[in-house]
């Protein structure tokens, strides 16, 4: 039992939640954040676990949802991430919305006044040095570039990168409510909700096709000769590339008119509609749900005002592009979350090739107890069973999505996508037969199997956790 410091390099969602974690475990932690010192692209705060793209943690449904299984996961793990996620959450129907603003400063002031904590403004333009024994890299989508070179170098590998592109926000004091009105889909409440937590703006079918013919031919930004040919990730594709993609992709998306009822015209069923999710706690900011744009901005204020209820809107945000960068996990890490030809060196978050902000959360969230967990018993902390939200995340990127006999790396590697939490991760599930021995059936199928992937989860990490702690009291 060495009791070294653990130095985490990034303060985003992953590396907040990993320093959190291994400080409430007892061990010291150096938390290097290289903002305000150096900036990104992206970020507007040098706050900690600033969100730069959504404000959404996506659904909190933890019977009938992977990422709501997620979330209750963490929030049985001690996760700060959702415990302010909790604390600042916002009307957004079935999902968990938060105040971003709220949201950070009270993590930034969390982290601050840990006494196992120290943080430490500076960018680490590199991968940590050797006397680091135990290190985390969570430096996230917007990894500097002396750091990814450094990655290059050190694996060997040259990575994989995608495209992630930001929605726009605007003021809700501009919205034309004489056309947009309050409602979720299916009027369902979530945390924080009413069942009425979206604005939505409805087309007819003639202004649709209008809009999607102006986003096909809207001037896009530019690329960089380095970006040119860098692929988009299909979780969160610029909203002019789904249009691009056929004229009733974004009606089967994120324009859908599933579940919505024109107050105004309740007889006349909208062709799409647009929907607008609540931004911050006052109410008075609203960002557009699904609309991740590439657009120049002059472009973005020209085709978003030609939605019915947005013709003045005014944008706080307009949407942008940045490069989203992450390593080849299933060839250079192990299911420790451990750089296979570096022990002690971790990876945690979206780096690693998770996609969104609860599974980046929950990659730190393993990374800081992994690492604390060595350093207070001396030994490897076993990853979450692969039947849990976390496990089955872990198993993804360090190549179990791909487990064959033959443990070939090379085609694993050559396979590998970022990915959202989903029950295609998880091992397959029986469903139970009812009091006549019959399985459900017809439309009680999804749910009943569903209810039987969540119920399983939630046994094997209530036990991986007890098993956990047994051991470091134990030690």
């Amino acid at each position: 039992m060495t009791h070294k410091t653990i130095h985490i390099v990034g303060g985003g969602m992953a590396g907040s939640e990993a320093a959190w974690q291994a400080a409430h475990a007892g061990v010291q932690v150096i938390l290097h954040e290289m903002r305000p010192v150096r900036e990104t692209d992206a970020h507007q705060t040098d706050g900690l676990a600033e969100l730069v793209c959504s404000n959404s943690f996506r659904s909190d449904d933890d019977e009938h949802n992977a990422v709501g299984l997620l979330h209750w996961e963490m929030r049985q793990a001690n996760s700060l991430i959702m415990a302010m996620g909790d604390r600042h959450k916002l009307p957004a129907g079935g999902a968990l919305a938060v105040d971003r603003d709220a949201f950070s400063a009270d993590v930034t002031a969390a982290l601050q006044a840990h006494p196992n904590i120290t943080i430490e403004r500076e960018e680490v333009a590199g991968l940590p040095p050797a006397d680091w024994a135990q290190a985390i890299v969570a430096t996230g989508p917007l990894t500097s570039q002396a750091l990814a070179n450094d990655i290059r170098t050190t694996t060997g590998d040259d990575g994989l990168a995608f495209f992630d592109a930001i929605a726009p926000i605007i003021h809700r004091e501009t919205i034309d409510f004489d056309q947009a009105w309050f409602q979720s889909r299916y009027d369902k409440a979530g945390p924080g909700g009413t069942g009425a937590d979206y604005i939505n703006c409805p087309l007819n079918r003639e202004q649709y096709e209008a809009f999607i013919a102006a986003l096909i031919d809207g001037d896009k930004a530019d690329f960089k000769e380095w970006e040119e040919n860098t692929p988009y990730f299909d979780g969160c594709l610029p909203i002019e590339v789904m249009a691009d993609r056929g004229p009733e992709t974004l009606r089967h998306g994120p324009m859908k008119p599933m579940g919505l009822t024109n107050r105004h015209k309740p007889d006349e069923k909208p062709y799409a509609v647009v929907q607008l999710r609540q931004d911050n706690a006052l109410g008075t900011l609203y960002n557009m749900v699904g609309f991740q744009t590439k657009l120049k901005h002059g472009e973005q204020v020209r085709i978003f005002r030609a939605i019915p209820g947005l013709e003045k809107a005014e944008f706080a945000r307009l949407g942008g592009l940045h490069r989203n960068t992450f390593i080849n996990s299933p060839k250079l890490l192990d299911a420790s979350l451990q750089l296979k030809s570096r022990p002690g060196l971790r990876f945690a978050g979206q780096i690693t090739g998770v996609e969104g902000y609860v599974e980046s959360a929950a990659m730190g969230l393993m990374a800081g107890r992994m690492a604390a967990a060595e350093e207070l018993t001396g030994e490897m902390l076993p990853p979450p069973p692969p039947t849990t939200a976390h496990g089955s995340l872990i198993s993804h990127i360090s190549g179990g999505h791909l487990s064959d006999d033959s443990g070939d790396m090379t085609s694993k590697a050559r396979s590998f996508q970022p990915m959202n939490v989903n029950f295609g991760l998880f091992p397959e599930v029986e469903v139970p037969r009812d009091e006549n021995g019959k399985r459900p059936r017809g439309k009680a199928k999804k749910p009943a199997r569903q209810l039987a992937y969540t119920g399983r989860a939630k046994a094997d990490f209530a036990n991986w956790l007890s098993a956990h702690a047994e051991r470091v009291a134990a030690e």
